[in-house]
């Protein structure tokens, strides 16, 4: 039995907002302990804000994308990561005129039970 996996056919999550997103391990792989997705935010796209009960990690692979944070206001362009621990209040948007790209990981693994959207 070989000891990898390869991942071809990511979930695409539904959403109604205009964002992809293409979970490639997490819940949809039956995966609890961690979720792993390619992003696409499109322009003047947002969310609601959150207090998740996960790690999240973002990587922005091309334009910017803008968190608050506990209050604080920080924009990540390309190449930047950042890490927002669990337990912070958190709003994700794309003001920009640009799409902005990114994988997400999440430790444990992103559920709508533990992201708590406002």
């Amino acid at each position: 039995m070989k000891k990898y996996r390869i991942q071809t056919s990511p979930f695409v999550v539904p959403t109604a907002d205009g964002k992809l997103i293409q979970e490639h391990w997490g819940q949809s792989t039956g995966n609890s302990a961690i979720s792993i997705a390619h992003m696409v935010a499109p322009p003047n796209w947002s969310e609601p804000h959150q207090t998740p009960e996960f790690d999240e990690f973002t990587l922005v692979i091309s334009g910017k994308k803008h968190f608050e944070i506990d209050g604080d206001s920080v924009i990540l362009e390309k190449g930047q990561s950042i890490l927002i621990e669990k337990g912070a209040r958190i709003r994700y948007s794309n003001p920009f005129a640009e799409p902005c790209e990114y994988i997400a990981i999440c430790l444990p693994a992103f559920s709508m039970e533990l992201v708590n959207r406002e």
